[in-house]
């Protein structure tokens, strides 16, 4: 597998908070026959002239196929089919044509039964698992790359396979492996910017990053990593690390390290993050001799960072805040994808209940979900490379952390879900942290907002409307790269490139049509924005304490190598 290719999944391969309520309750209630399958069968029963001409046109289609002249291919863009044994041997073209055939039959007759958008949803998720496990490339030795591994290796290939999905169905994720691990280590290849835990509490650790320059902006930048999976997503690997090109360009940079909670952590939840959230603001105050400080959030650690930044404006400390910025946020869930369609408040109370009894969700469960979400990609790929050749997955980092998950506490993941199923943080007053009514617009401070064009997580228009509810004046930053590739965005990737538009009218479409597109990465972008709010500059500071605070360890700390 390429690089490109390697980064295409792991842009469809990173847990997601919406998509908390089918982690609990597992994969298999997102495939199996429901209501909305009765209703789409119903409905195509209903339109019998419409069902009958797609069902004789398939079967012409298939007569055509028989005959040898049918014109059906697969797309250029289908590894799948991408051996020329595919085309070249009649029975195997027949074979994909006729899969090709049902296939898009298949398609048409969701689309034709005119169901409504979260049962089309439904509906069309099943069938397309079903699609993809029925594609002949899944199949040993009639795959043409497996046959022939099959035949050079004497069996040993299959052998390997079947070792290693015997492995793989032992414990959970029950998936294929992603990635191979075995390269990376935490602290020396990922993990790796210099830098000192300076506070460790039974929720957190603060990694305070040692300047790289010899001046340095006087107001610190702390970043609120997610809540699943470790925080050294924006710390990837030299070169590829958003906290070390912000070090490099002057910033005095902290990142939350959050601990991986376990059951006796379950009371956890919104008001105890938001309360860690500020602690580690008032250790960067001390440390740095400071009274402000910007707050940057990614993901569920945007949802975090905002609470936090309105609650300080609610109990009137908004002042403490230089600036907020928000990575792949999504703050109104009215319309935010896929995922929201797939549950309602009855499957959200039973998927609490779930957590509740264990004190948990379990990251390994959000990663076998979000799988089935994407099964051509994330399940059957690695299913041909993994099983029918016996390879090993591609050493990639950012699929190395997408691995290493964490859990969610039963408090937080019920306040999560809440917060998506009211949609309350878009309600003025509905939301509360430590029994404050917040409301976002009284957020008076500049915001910057990040999100990817090609994300299908948190979609860029649901990340843009949060640029409606916010108080201050913002800036909006469109990516062209998914989920995980629009953090991870050196400025050396020669396919980097951003829209940027002043101004913030109330619908997304017209901001795109109004926005220029700018080559390059977003990160220099942001370090200037930040810049403008956390100067003056001042000399870099000598030791990494302060304030009452001592160096504890070396970064990553130690609450990263939690399992």
């Amino acid at each position: 597998m390429s690089a490109d290719e390697s980064r295409d999944v792991a842009d469809q391969a990173t847990p997601l908070d919406a998509l908390l309520v089918d982690a609990a309750l597992g994969p298999w209630r997102q495939l199996a026959p429901d209501a909305s399958t009765v209703r789409a069968a119903l409905n195509l029963a209903r339109r019998p002239a419409a069902t009958g001409r797609r069902l004789r046109d398939l079967a012409g289609e298939l007569l055509r196929i028989s005959a040898g002249t049918s014109t059906l291919a697969p797309s250029r863009r289908d590894r799948r089919f991408a051996d020329p044994a595919w085309s070249q041997s009649p029975l195997l073209r027949r074979l994909v044509q006729a899969y090709l055939a049902a296939a898009h039959a298949a398609g048409q007759l969701v689309t034709d039964a005119g169901l409504h958008r979260r049962d089309e949803q439904r509906v069309r998720l099943l069938v397309d698992n079903l699609v993809e496990a029925m594609s002949p490339s899944n199949i040993p030795l009639v795959n043409p790359a497996s046959a022939k591994e099959a035949v050079d290796t004497g069996g040993g290939s299959l052998v390997r396979g079947g070792l290693t999905l015997l492995r793989d169905l032992a414990s959970a994720p029950r998936i294929p492996q992603l990635v191979d691990g075995s390269s990376f280590r935490i602290g020396r290849n990922v993990a790796a910017t210099p830098g000192t835990v300076v506070l460790r509490t039974e929720m957190l650790e603060l990694i305070r990053y040692h300047p790289q320059t010899e001046r340095v902006f006087r107001l610190p930048l702390v970043i609120v990593p997610p809540t699943i999976n470790k925080y050294y997503a924006l710390d990837l690997a030299p070169g590829r690390s958003l906290v070390e090109h912000l070090v490099r360009h002057g910033h005095q940079v902290f990142v939350i390290s959050w601990r991986n909670p376990d059951a006796r952590h379950a009371g956890w939840g919104v008001d105890a993050y938001v309360r860690g959230v500020v602690e580690a603001l008032d250790a960067v105050d001390a440390i740095c001799g400071t009274d402000r400080a910007a707050l940057f959030g990614f993901c569920s650690g945007g949802i975090l960072a905002t609470l936090t930044a309105a609650y300080l404006a609610a109990t009137g400390h908004e002042s403490r805040l230089a600036g907020l910025g928000l990575g792949v946020t999504v703050l109104d869930f009215s319309d935010a994808g896929v995922p929201g369609a797939l549950f309602d408040r009855r499957v959200a109370a039973a998927a609490k209940a779930v957590s509740r009894r264990r004190g948990y969700l379990d990251g390994r469960n959000l990663a076998e979900v979000f799988a089935w979400l994407r099964p051509g990609d994330l399940i059957w790929h690695y299913w041909v490379n993994n099983y029918l050749l016996g390879r090993k997955p591609p050493a990639f980092d950012i699929l190395y952390w997408n691995a290493d998950t964490t859990r969610m506490t039963a408090n937080l993941h019920a306040d999560l879900v809440d917060l998506a199923v009211d949609n309350a943080l878009a309600r003025p007053g509905t939301a509360t942290v430590r029994g404050v009514p917040v409301d976002l617009s009284g957020i008076g401070v500049d915001t910057y907002l990040v999100a990817g064009i090609a994300d299908h997580l948190t979609p860029w228009p649901a990340c843009y409307r949060s640029t409606q509810l916010l108080g201050g004046a913002s800036r909006f930053v469109l990516s062209t790269s998914g989920h995980i590739a629009a953090l991870v965005n050196p400025p050396d990737n020669p396919k980097a490139s951003y829209h940027v538009n002043p101004d913030c009218p109330a619908d997304p479409q017209t901001w795109l049509r109004g926005a220029e597109i700018r080559e390059g990465s977003w990160w220099p972008d942001a370090v200037a924005w930040f810049g403008q709010r956390c100067g003056p500059d001042r000399p870099a500071p000598q030791h990494p304490g302060g304030g009452g605070y001592r160096p504890l360890v070396d970064a990553p700390g130690t609450y990263v190598f939690d399992t």
